[in-house]
């Protein structure tokens, strides 16, 4: 039962990672290395194929090994995190509106003390 319901979970944080490809500020590799970790509980060779993909399975490595992210995906993240506080600074009241800034800020900060 719970090998199936890793299964269910690996498939579904593929998908998310897939439907990142096309969609703006979505991540993929972040969900595709949750779903690495999944498949790794219920299905050797899906993680397996997720490790020897030319292009997320260096990412997934890197994560795993080192705790690393390259440096293009940290100013990737951190460009889509200066967007998304600018919207909620934008669309909410200003004392509500500095809260997704703090968490980006949180958030950001955490990326860039990761190994490249």
């Amino acid at each position: 039962m719970r090998r199936n319901l890793y299964l269910v979970a690996g498939g579904f944080f593929f998908l998310l990672g897939a439907i990142g490809i096309v969609v703006p500020l979505l991540p993929t590799v972040v969900f595709w290395i949750v779903a690495a970790w999944c498949f790794g509980r219920s299905s050797p060779r899906f993680e397996r194929w997720l490790l020897a993909h030319r292009t997320v399975g260096p990412h997934i490595r890197g994560w795993r090994e080192r705790g690393a992210i390259s440096r293009r995906g940290k100013w990737s993240a951190t460009a889509a995190l200066a967007l998304s506080s600018a919207v909620g600074l934008a669309m909410m009241a200003v004392p509500l509106g500095a809260l997704p800034l703090l968490i980006c800020l949180g958030v950001a900060g955490f990326i860039w003390t990761r190994p490249d």
